[in-house]
């Protein structure tokens, strides 16, 4: 799809605001002929979608896989789609070598947008306060509940709940940070939001009692053994700033390790049981599944692959028309190569 620069600015102004994740693609550098010129631009959202003009053919399916990539790490990268690999290529950029169509070469830098992740913060500790502090200056929105929370004890949060009930709250991150004072109501308010992340400043011996009574209080034993405690990254934390810090820590990584977005806490027989789970499973591997365009070597996405032929009852998928037409009119001679 075709879009003005001025166009694809205001799409990636309103994805901003909505809180959807996109990437932000922008041609830096064209050797001729190309169809797309330096400063042009596209958008690409999550599910794969482009939006704007930054070349056509082999150059779309490189920048739509490239933008899944950075949207998943959260980091920016620059790509080169050119007429051939070379040997050697400058640090920081990735070379796609394409043979297809117009024979120009491309450098793109793909940036992604990523709304910030959102981390709950349980207590009014002042461990609690501090790290609603410091979560902010690393790219969280913040959320603290507690009861009496308000804005002279949480001055940097984003929403501020007074009392433990969470409902509504969809967080990829929770802590408990109640440390002595209403812990229990403070994990089972953690449990509640189904966070895929939960840690729990504590010393290990009080984490096993109070895990003990939730399960036998009826807590989903599985969501409950998932709770990490001791919190953060061992440094030998002492203050309430330095324990806020080596829990931050904990989350970041976490965070960049990627952590699973948020489930219901509801599970159904059905998703549960194992014909269920295997199918799913199944479903999730063809997902995945990729092959290589014979023609210019492109990985590509077999799932809802466009461009596909069969030659001698075998399976082929191209990255655009162009590769396909190719093999089409000379299979042996690619299938040979």
């Amino acid at each position: 799809m075709r879009m003005e620069s001025d166009a694809v600015l205001d799409k990636a102004a309103r994805l901003k605001a909505e809180g959807k994740p996109f990437a932000l693609v922008t041609v830096v550098r064209a050797v001729s002929p190309t169809s797309a010129k330096p400063g042009a631009k596209a958008i690409v959202e999550a599910d794969g979608v482009i939006q704007g003009w930054v070349g056509g053919g082999c150059a779309q399916p490189a920048v739509i896989k490239t933008a899944k990539k950075v949207l998943q790490e959260g980091l920016a990268r620059l790509i080169r789609i050119s007429p051939t690999k070379d040997e050697y290529v400058e640090e920081g950029i990735t070379d796609f070598g394409m043979t297809c169509h117009s024979g120009g070469t491309l450098d793109i830098f793909i940036d992604p947008v990523i709304a910030r992740p959102m981390l709950l913060v349980i207590g009014a500790s002042p461990a609690a306060q501090a790290l609603v502090g410091l979560a902010q200056h690393v790219g969280f929105s913040v959320t603290a509940a507690f009861p009496g929370a308000d804005a002279e004890m949480f001055p940097d949060a984003d929403k501020i709940i007074n009392g433990f009930d969470v409902t509504g709250s969809t967080p990829s991150f929770v802590v408990v940070a109640t440390q002595g004072k209403s812990d229990e109501q403070g994990l089972e308010s953690a449990i509640s939001t189904g966070a895929a992340y939960t840690a729990f400043i504590a010393s290990e011996r009080k984490a096993t009692k109070l895990k003990a009574y939730l399960i036998e209080n009826g807590s989903d034993a599985e969501r409950v053994d998932a709770i990490i405690s001791p919190a953060g990254v061992e440094i030998e934390a002492v203050t309430p700033e330095e324990i806020a810090l080596s829990v931050l820590a904990g989350v970041v990584k976490a965070r960049r390790e990627g952590v699973a977005t948020p489930q219901p806490v509801e599970i159904s027989n059905e998703s549960s049981s194992c014909c269920g789970s295997k199918k799913a499973e199944e479903k999730s591997a063809s997902d995945l599944l990729t092959a290589i365009d014979p023609i210019c070597g492109m990985s590509v996405e077999i799932r809802g692959a466009e461009h596909h032929s069969i030659y001698q009852g075998k399976n082929y998928y191209f990255c655009c028309g162009g590769c396909q037409h190719r093999f089409d009119n000379k299979p042996e001679e690619y299938i040979n190569a």
